[in-house]
């Protein structure tokens, strides 16, 4: 009869302790120890459109490291598509990034807004080493029919 009640002692103890520790990491991020990542080549991504201006850093591979905008940097309306703001926006998104070690990237422009000039001189200025510029604007080779003129 001691057994049985030590036997299921441990049993109680043993789902009490998967509970509590399922519970843990549903909630709570637990940082792991080791290497610190390292980048030092990776790709902006810029999209300046009439209203915003956004830049995504990345690695070689595609994944995302940080990202910033002309809206969460604190602009609103009409300013945020200025190349002050887009300067603005590439320094926070370096900040963002941290002490990855980040040294060189190859930049791709997407957009026609005033900011895409403006954010890669910002590159330049923040001393990240630029090696190349890309124009990836999407240009429609006579797809969609346009919208009538208006009539006034």
């Amino acid at each position: 009869m001691d057994e049985n009640m030590t036997t299921t002692a441990a049993a109680t103890k043993k789902t009490s302790v998967a509970k509590k520790s399922a519970s843990r990491s549903k909630n709570s991020k637990k940082k792991k120890g080791g290497t610190k990542v390292v980048i030092v080549h990776g790709k902006a991504y810029i999209q300046a459109t009439y209203n915003n201006t956004i830049v995504t850093l990345a690695d070689v591979n595609g994944n995302v490291i940080s990202w910033s905008s002309a809206g969460s940097s604190g602009f609103k309306g009409p300013k945020k598509a200025t190349p002050y703001a887009a300067s603005i926006v590439v320094r926070n998104a370096l900040e963002k990034a941290g002490n990855i070690g980040l040294k060189e990237v190859n930049i791709f422009v997407s957009g026609v807004g005033q900011g895409r000039e403006g954010a890669i001189r910002a590159f330049n200025a923040n001393g990240i080493n630029v090696l190349s510029i890309k124009d990836v604007t999407p240009i429609p080779h006579n797809g969609c029919r346009s919208p009538r003129p208006r009539r006034v």
